[in-house]
């Protein structure tokens, strides 16, 4: 633990979670104070925390050996360890490091790694500011990853989703009420698909009490196939990273102007 002198002296810090056995880092954080060794302790002192993290600290110590917290950089206010923080945490996933983080970094969604082109694509992009009554936009950051062939950002896209089955299909008829879905990536659609059939699958509780319960939730996918180009053109390589908003935590959206 730090003592209450060094405290002054890091103000603000962004630091990794290291697993000493692979000499991989498997976490990022920023905080101040003794943050760095908190999560340690929640996952020693509190068996009932259940995360990937979490088990991965458990696991080290376990083994005999020891986490290692590394400070990356310190002395910093709050907002430039956010920035640390996103840069570092983008750079690690684009490396193909398997972070146990759940969330993304401060501004990961419009201002994270990019690559040149991304960059070229996003502000040079038309901005799209409505969405037709029968397409949902879903964002697809967390499951698409770049360069992994074709079928990527379908895989990507067809996910399970907490949606409610209500808004996609007409209760009575049965008919589509949702037929066509975006992929959008960091402020991009990047394709247009029709859906052929929406379905419901078990989507499971990724920790804690439920899922050691055994219990489940549904979500919905789709099966589907790339839009016509009359529908396709509508949409493909436009903006929308102007409507996004900082820490929104749906995947899925309706509308563009608020729901």
């Amino acid at each position: 633990m730090f003592d209450p002198k060094t405290h002054l002296d890091l103000q603000y810090y962004v630091y990794l979670l290291k697993n000493p056995i692979t000499k991989k880092p498997f976490y990022v954080g920023k905080g101040k104070e003794n943050r760095v060794f908190d999560h340690l302790n929640q996952a020693l002192s509190d068996e009932e925390a259940t995360s990937l993290k979490y088990d991965t600290l458990r696991e080290i110590e376990q083994s005999g050996s020891h986490v290692e917290h590394v400070i990356v950089q310190h002395g910093l206010t709050e907002e430039e360890s956010y920035k640390v923080e996103t840069a570092l945490m983008d750079t690690l996933n684009y490396l193909g490091f398997d972070l146990t983080n759940l969330v993304s970094g401060h501004h990961a969604l419009d201002r994270g790694l990019m690559t040149t082109d991304e960059i070229k694509r996003l502000y040079n992009a038309e901005k799209l500011d409505a969405l037709g009554e029968d397409a949902v936009l879903i964002n697809i950051n967390r499951k698409y990853e770049r360069n992994t062939g074709p079928d990527a950002i379908y895989q990507a896209t067809k996910g399970i989703w907490a949606i409610d089955k209500n808004r996609l299909i007409d209760k009575e008829s049965g008919a589509f009420l949702r037929k066509y879905v975006l992929s959008e990536y960091r402020g991009l659609i990047v394709e247009v698909f029709e859906v052929e059939e929406w379905y419901q699958e078990e989507r499971g509780y990724s920790s804690g009490p439920k899922k050691e319960a055994g219990e489940t939730r549904m979500g919905m996918s789709f099966a589907g196939k790339v839009a016509p180009n009359s529908i396709r053109n509508l949409y493909i390589h436009k903006s929308v990273a102007h409507h996004k908003k900082q820490g929104s935590a749906s995947a899925h959206r309706f509308t563009l102007g608020g729901e």
